[in-house]
């Protein structure tokens, strides 16, 4: 038997070490994960109520077109029901998406660096990845992409903020850039950390969508809502794309614990105002941090602050390991992306930083 061509020169996912794997190999009581961009302050107290109260009839499969969640984002987002694609996370949906338009040959546009899932599936799928780097302020080169659009271009995904910068880009420059793309080409504006934004008052391409017949807005309930671990996304597409999307979306992708979970956490806006609030104290700290020990970072807009420790990036994240406190490296040579996390936790971190930097 043989894998697909594709594979060869892909390697599985490695997820980070669990905290109690983490805990047990290095005889640490308190281990501080800040490496995923999860948020920290967990999740609305209501959802954690409602989802006691959902611990009924699982013995039946949940509702293949999660109904009651895309009746909810239609209120909430003033779309329509045709325009939803609902998934088990962005992972999920960006599987979708990939399966359902890309054929060998075809290219997809990104970012470099961005979030890696859209070169997996575009790979998986045959697909070619033009990657066009990110300018010296960590943000996306528009202009760039734009000049990389060939008659193979297939998608173009933005990230915004961007996965693993951090970095924003005003919704204007988005609406010029998606002006000036063939209509043939899907724009994607991968909006998971789109809560966390506070530059812009309309920090959302969603305006956009009637506007643009070729753009998606992607969201996700893993991060500002704290909903990781129920695996729960979705996107806002084109209609004309709904059939092809619903084909290659598995039936039941999304559990009935998810779905309520999502409805209820939409109702509780008032976590993530809290949620955001509290980052933007503590992600001002890490940015003065940054500047008093001289180290280049990237301006945020989201819930983690990528920098460039000037040294073994790899070797200081196995130290911090060993100090119980998980972040992410190999991201980029010399860099790290750290999650932020609560008040003590960040300030035992950076002192920890300064020892070892």
């Amino acid at each position: 038997m043989k894998e697909k061509a594709t594979l060869a020169s892909l390697s599985p996912y490695v997820p980070g070490k669990p905290m109690a794997e983490v805990q047990a190999e290095y005889g640490i009581a308190k281990v501080v994960k800040l490496a995923s961009n999860e948020n920290p302050f967990g999740s609305s107290q209501k959802v954690q109520a409602a989802l006691k109260d959902a611990l009924t009839d699982l013995e039946y499969y949940p509702d293949g077109g999660a109904k009651e969640l895309k009746a909810k984002l239609v209120e909430f987002h003033g779309v329509k029901e045709s325009q939803l694609l609902i998934g088990a996370g962005l992972d999920d949906v960006i599987q979708i998406i990939s399966r359902s338009l890309l054929n060998s040959g075809d290219e997809i546009i990104v970012a470099d660096p961005t979030f890696s899932q859209y070169e997996l599936h575009a790979v998986i799928e045959g697909a070619k990845v033009i990657k066009v780097p990110v300018d010296d302020k960590g943000q996306m080169d528009l202009t760039g992409m734009l000049t990389a659009i060939s008659e193979r271009t297939k998608i173009i995904w933005l990230c915004n903020p961007n996965n693993p910068t951090g970095t924003y880009l005003p919704q204007k420059e988005i609406a010029n850039f998606i002006a000036r793309v063939p209509e043939d080409i899907l724009v994607i504006s991968d909006e998971a950390y789109q809560e966390y934004v506070t530059i812009e008052k309309e920090s959302s391409s969603l305006p956009l969508l009637s506007t643009y017949s070729n753009l998606l807005v992607m969201r996700t309930f893993s991060k500002a809502y704290g909903l990781a671990g129920l695996r729960i996304g979705y996107a806002m597409i084109p209609e004309a794309l709904n059939r092809a999307f619903e084909i290659v979306r598995p039936p039941f992708n999304t559990s009935s614990l998810a779905q309520r979970g999502a409805v209820v956490a939409l109702e509780d806006q008032g976590f993530i105002e809290q949620t955001v609030a509290v980052n933007q104290v503590e992600l001002a700290k890490w940015e003065s941090f940054m500047l008093e020990q001289g180290l280049p970072y990237y301006h945020s807009q989201a819930n983690f602050i990528f920098f460039d420790t000037q040294q073994d990036s790899q070797l200081i994240a196995k130290k911090l390991l060993e100090d119980g406190f998980i972040i992410r490296a190999g991201l980029r040579t010399g860099w790290l992306r750290i999650t932020i996390g609560h008040k003590e936790d960040n300030q035992q971190l950076r002192d920890h930083l300064v020892k070892l930097l």
